[in-house]
């Protein structure tokens, strides 16, 4: 009898589990849905491109007006882990360039070739030109950060620091323009397609060059001791704007103190090298280099120059004479700007917002339209979709952008500039039998953390089931992110929305939080006091958010689990360190888990003689705000999952909690993905990931 009761105990928990699965959705079919991005369109016409991602296979998609059907440009078949990045048309519209290979979406080694199919020979990083027409791509050349001359005839990227050029239809091999010291990136062509601008990067300082040719010597715009970047040409091709922060150095400031980022758009005659400064940030917290998608996303447009600050509490739009003068502000209102285009003549810009009349837009994205000279901003595709990355055509005549519901996964849409109803494009590329009618649709949730804090959420929760339910909270990464009321833009994120609907299938109810340190929410949300290393107040958040689900009647307090990855792996670990009674599982994806490690040295032995004056307290600071300070009172069980060609968070960080966490005895399951980075790059591996996410909560919740 006594052997009886675990194999009885044992068959129910598998059959609880099977009838579960079966119940549920099937991973490979939720994750089934194709990925557009990389959208684009030529300077003219109305030819538009982009790249799919179906289930790992990648290849590049044109579609033309005025029926704007799409068309598969290449061939590539095999879910291999190779990204396309870069998608470019030529002005004239005639090619589409890309760069095949990489992980673009790094902190370091974006260059390097991902080979997670375990090729004896590595896959190149490479570049790519194919005829809008058709015909087989031809290669460029290794390197990244392409951009096509206005003529169409030639491309220049960046290779080593150094900066190429090749024919567009690679009648010949690339060449170097040039040789710089420092690492020089960033290239701009002139409107004439006559000369380059480009950014020189040296450590502590930077400088803005512009190339002409073999025979003359390069030009620098009013070198001094700052750091200069993002040049944007005058439409006439005489002047540059650029922007300007101070260089590296000077007396060690506090390092737990939130501190002013000074900055200025510069404008500089190319002739003589002589700038001006146009504007400069106001001398306050957000008045600083704003760190959302595109940072200052300075543009010089027709007879405006146009950029992005966070000085009014929102990352907005602001215009100014070419002249200089006061800025006018294009976009009033509680939101953000972000993926912003510039149009063809100069006098519009498009970009997305989590803007609109209805009260849940603040968690969503939508097209929004305005005049670079005046606040006349209109919201194009109002309702209850998501909608991002448009681009206007080059002909003015159509705004194409990508687009989503809260079931309906991602797909490429078109609509007449002026604003109308939405055509979509490759809609036969979702599978006819995607689970579209399987999908909840997520809930807002708004509570305010212990401090005060408002948070937003949103709940997955299928109807019925029992009473009592086991919950889950979703950590996302980043942290500057925010998860929406539906698909998200970010391919990561998308595949994070899936596995959510995935686990509210299974009969979970998740909630995914976003938490302070995240975007969408103004200035001092995204820039909180004593959030990362310097406190961690962004647990906070966390925390609040599995004692709100532990309160709701239909949730087993019992049974909170929590999972996420990057930033999310980090406030993952940190929860079940901290707090193992209330978050009873949880799976952490490549987390940071040492907050002070390549830190502390720079912060207590500095190569220099002075100090910061709270460096010790600092490092104190950092390292209470790390997961492997708690780990002897972990108690919950935890599955770690990391690629060992990570290039975001160091493999080294899981190795040694695994360590940790092993030699205290907790409870823990473990998962390697061999020669894959941050992003999984194959489908294959992150459907693998997906379904032990699942299986280890089905066990332990």
């Amino acid at each position: 009898m006594k052997s009886a009761l675990p194999l009885f105990t044992l068959l129910l928990y598998f059959l609880c589990v099977t009838s579960r699965a079966q119940s549920g959705l099937n991973m490979e079919a939720v994750k089934s849905y194709p990925f557009p991005n990389e959208l684009t369109a030529a300077a003219t016409g109305s030819r538009i491109a982009w790249a799919f991602n179906e289930q790992g296979q990648r290849n590049i998609y044109v579609a033309e007006g005025p029926d704007f059907k799409a068309r598969r440009l290449t061939n590539y078949t095999q879910d291999d882990g190779q990204e396309l990045s870069s998608v470019a048309l030529s002005a004239n519209g005639k090619w589409v360039i890309y760069v095949r290979g990489g992980d673009h979406g790094s902190n370091w080694g974006d260059e390097q070739p991902v080979n997670p199919t375990f090729n004896p020979i590595p896959p190149k990083v490479q570049l790519w030109a194919v005829p809008f027409e058709g015909g087989e791509p031809k290669a460029l050349g290794e390197g990244e950060d392409p951009v096509i001359s206005p003529k169409s005839d030639r491309v220049a990227f960046v290779k080593g620091g150094q900066i190429y050029s090749v024919p567009i239809d690679g009648s010949a091999a690339a060449t170097m323009l040039f040789s710089a010291r420092g690492t020089n990136g960033s290239p701009v062509w002139s409107p004439d397609g006559s000369r380059l601008a480009f950014q020189s990067n040296r450590v502590d300082h930077s400088f803005i060059g512009v190339y002409t040719d073999a025979k003359t010597p390069v030009v620098w715009l009013d070198p001094q001791y700052k750091r200069d970047g993002s040049p944007r040409w005058s439409p006439d091709g005489k002047k540059i704007a650029f922007v300007r922060t101070d260089g590296l150095g000077g007396k060690p400031d506090s390092i737990l103190a939130r501190k002013h980022i000074p900055w200025s758009i510069m404008t500089a005659e190319v002739s003589t090298g002589e700038a001006k400064t146009l504007w400069t940030a106001p001398k306050r917290l957000n008045g600083s280099v704003p760190n959302t998608h595109g940072g200052t996303n300075l543009h010089w447009a027709a007879n405006r120059i146009v950029f992005l600050s966070y000085h009014d509490g929102w990352p907005h739009l602001y215009s100014l004479p070419e002249q200089g003068g006061a800025p006018l502000l294009l976009t009033p209102g509680n939101f953000m700007c972000e993926h912003i285009q510039l149009s063809t003549d100069g006098k519009s810009l498009v970009f997305a917002a989590n803007a609109g009349t209805d009260p849940l837009d603040i968690d969503r994205r939508h097209v929004v339209k305005v005049s670079v000279d005046r606040a006349d901003m209109q919201v194009m595709t109002p309702g209850a979709g998501l909608e991002w990355f448009p681009v206007l055509t080059g002909d003015g005549k159509a705004l194409a952008f990508i687009g989503a519901t809260t079931q309906r996964p991602p797909l490429p849409c078109i609509l007449p500039a002026n604003g109308g109803e939405p055509k979509l494009l490759a809609a036969d590329r979702l599978p006819a039998n995607y689970p579209t009618a399987d999908l909840v649709t997520p809930k807002q949730v708004v509570f305010k953390s212990p401090d005060g804090m408002v948070i937003h959420c949103q709940l997955f929760e299928k109807a019925g089931g029992p009473a009592k339910k086991p919950a889950i909270v979703y950590v996302h990464g980043g942290p500057p992110r925010q998860m929406l009321l539906g698909w998200n833009y970010g391919d990561y994120y998308s595949n994070a929305y899936a596995m959510n609907q995935y686990l509210a299938s299974l009969g979970y109810v998740v909630l995914s939080v976003n938490y302070r340190l995240g975007i969408g929410y103004g200035y001092e949300f995204h820039n909180p006091k004593n959030g990362g290393s310097n406190g961690a107040s962004e647990y906070t958040d966390i925390k609040a958010a599995g004692e709100w689900l532990a309160k709701q009647s239909q949730i087993d307090p019992k049974r909170i689990g929590i999972y996420g990855g990057s930033y999310g792996g980090f406030l993952t670990a940190l929860a079940l360190g901290r707090d193992s009674k209330l978050f009873s599982a949880g799976v952490d994806i490549h987390g940071v888990h040492d907050r002070t490690v390549e830190r502390t040295r720079n912060m207590l032995m500095p190569d220099q003689y002075e100090r910061a004056p709270d460096a010790v307290r600092a490092t104190e600071v950092a390292w209470k705000s790390s997961p492997i300070a708690y780990v002897n009172t972990w108690k919950s069980p935890v599955l770690f999952i990391h690629g060992d060609d990570d290039r975001n968070v160091r493999f080294s960080q899981s190795t040694d909690l695994v360590r940790r966490v092993e030699a205290a005895g907790i409870p823990m399951e473990t998962l390697v993905i061999v020669d894959d980075t941050h992003h999984f790059m194959m489908h294959a591996n992150q459907v693998k990931v997906n379904k032990a996410i699942a299986a280890f909560f089905q066990k332990k919740l």
